[in-house]
């Protein structure tokens, strides 16, 4: 056998040199991704030494990037992604607008042509789905209200960049490019045939795909064998992935998420996230193995000032954007921090776009290199920017007024309606957050008739909640305003279904100054976590999910049980 096997070599240097530098970054106190990043570019063609195949390397992460988002589908339905459409288009619009202007704008002080500038500000505006997802599970907050709503505004983002990456060739001889090869066509006609084909795309998943893949995979596992089980997993997920590139023109993850979110609808949807799991975190490595390897450190020395303020656009312009967009459609400054955090870096998107930008005349390599190092150095500091963000959650806390005044104060969501039913207003149970958890309790309290009212810091959520009929109030359950609105003063039980267990205490010490007698159960994702607030008398805790959801409802309904007359 040869052995110069470039798959075997890459792999093989790839994964190594992750392992080696991820560990060094993780005994700094680093992300290991950091490290994962360095390995790229030991093994990249700008140091000397091994040099990796660059395009073997790019290859094995596009499946990793497939599967990563195939993940995320699996835990991400249909109506998740409905439920944040009010912010995630307009947000995720306006703010690739607005980023777009600032890389312009900083390219055309530095002298460069439009069609040049134009192209690089776009390149800065849409954040890498990968690193998000990554950041979100090492906080364990996908499933969180915020992480749905970062997750749905890129996955608008992508949707945006597939129109830009068909159009940008129609319009290159127009902003000083050159046209592509083949048979030229009406801007008009191209925009109809990439919507016609995204459609398309979207309809077909929707309707055929929700019915066929959760069928397959339910014959699959009726063979009993785990191996044809999470083969057929992956064969839907790279298959369509695949296959949605070729018929419709939309991008591998874009096709592969839709996958995920259509084997959603089939009840081994959790078994087969667990499966993947394991090629998911190895083939994402091999991502930033390779976005190390794309990276030219001289740029660094030849123009620090430029490489300076592409970072400052992707990690403070991109930022403030987002924030002030969440603010204003009238989300919680939680909520604003969260997705502003979220879209602090670019990636996989922003390299396509800057290869395409070369390949018609439209950016010159001194420009793919800033936008290789903004995204290399903002996916660097996004950890970071994460962790600002958690202080700054963690001051907000302290200190409710400040909040309440950066959101509007007079958003009638914040409050119950005036019509609303005695029996939501004593007696009842609170239930703080509005996710997978909160949904089947609620699910099962109102089979059994129990009055309850929903409070959740997500907009979108609690204005679902009302158009549905249910009693919801929108805001942070940790601030008294909040739960005086919900009637926690006559409330019998406080459920707390979030998943973010940093606003657990300081919302029990406030239902507990606003009633003494309150009986309060928790939903906690670690066991250590359980036994902590239980010794501090937060509350009953439970762990887990779906066990969890009935053993709440069952603790409800025997403290809702009148007391039994002794014989």
């Amino acid at each position: 056998m040869p052995h110069t096997l470039s798959l075997i070599s890459t792999l093989a240097a790839a994964f190594g040199l992750a392992l080696l530098f991820g560990f060094v970054a993780a005994r700094l106190g680093l992300p290991a991704l950091v490290g994962y990043l360095v390995a790229g570019i030991a093994i990249g063609p700008a140091t000397p030494g091994f040099v990796a195949d660059a395009a073997m390397a790019a290859q094995l992460a596009e499946i990793g990037v497939m599967l990563l988002m195939f993940g995320v589908g699996l835990h991400f339905s249909i109506d998740d992604l409905l439920a944040v459409r009010r912010i995630a288009v307009p947000g995720a619009v306006v703010q690739m607008v607005v980023a777009t202007a600032l890389g312009a704008g900083v390219a055309t002080l530095w002298g460069w042509p439009l069609g040049e500038a134009l192209v690089f500000g776009i390149s800065l505006s849409v954040a890498s789905t990968v690193v998000l997802l990554k950041a979100l599970e090492g906080q364990g907050r996908v499933d969180s209200a915020d992480g749905r709503i970062a997750i749905g505004w890129l996955v608008v983002e992508d949707l945006a960049m597939v129109l830009v990456l068909v159009l940008l060739p129609a319009f290159a001889p127009a902003l000083g490019g050159t046209a592509p090869q083949g048979p030229a066509r009406a801007v008009w006609l191209t925009v109809v045939i990439t919507l016609a084909q995204v459609g398309g795309f979207i309809a077909l998943m929707l309707i055929v795909g929700r019915r066929l893949f959760p069928w397959l995979l339910w014959h699959v596992t009726k063979t009993g064998s785990r191996e044809l089980f999470t083969l057929c997993v992956v064969a839907a997920a790279v298959s369509i992935a695949y296959g949605s590139s070729q018929l419709f023109g939309v991008s591998f993850a874009l096709g592969a998420f839709f996958a995920g979110m259509v084997l959603r609808e089939s009840e081994f949807s959790h078994r087969a996230a667990e499966q993947t799991l394991p090629l998911q975190d190895a083939f994402a490595v091999l991502f930033f193995v390779s976005v190390g390897m794309l990276f030219e450190p001289r740029i660094l020395i030849d123009q620090p000032l430029r490489v300076l303020a592409t970072v400052a656009v992707i990690v403070i312009g991109k930022s403030l954007a987002a924030l002030g967009l969440v603010l204003m459609l009238r989300f919680s400054a939680s909520t604003a921090l969260q997705v502003s955090a979220s879209l602090a870096q670019i990636g996989e998107f922003s390299f396509i776009l800057a290869g395409l930008g070369l390949s018609l005349g439209l950016l010159s390599r001194e420009g793919q290199s800033l936008v290789l190092a903004g995204a290399l150095i903002s996916i660097a500091l996004n950890p970071l920017v994460f962790a600002g963000t958690a202080w700054l959650q963690r001051w907000l806390l302290l200190h409710p007024r400040f909040a309440r005044g950066v959101t509007s104060p007079d958003n009638p969501l914040a409050e119950l309606p005036t019509e609303t039913e005695a029996r939501y207003l004593a007696g009842q149970v609170v239930l703080v957050g509005w996710g997978r958890v909160g949904k089947r309790i609620a699910e099962s309290l109102q089979e059994q008739g129990v009055p309850f009212v929903v409070v959740d810091h997500n907009r979108e959520y609690v204005q679902t909640l009302r158009e549905r009929g249910h009693a919801a109030v929108w805001g942070d359950a940790t601030e008294d305003a909040v739960l005086i609105q919900a009637h926690i003063k006559d409330a019998r039980v406080l459920l707390i279904a979030t998943p973010d267990t940093l606003q657990v205490r300081p919302m029990v010490e406030t239902a507990r100054a606003l009633n003494a007698g309150i009986r309060i159960l928790i939903r906690s994702h670690d066991t250590e976590e359980a036994q902590l607030l239980e010794a501090d008398g937060a509350g009953t805790v439970y762990v887990g999910e779906r066990e969890l959801s009935a053993a709440m409802v069952r603790s409800v309904l025997q403290i809702l049980a009148p007391p039994t007359q002794p014989s």
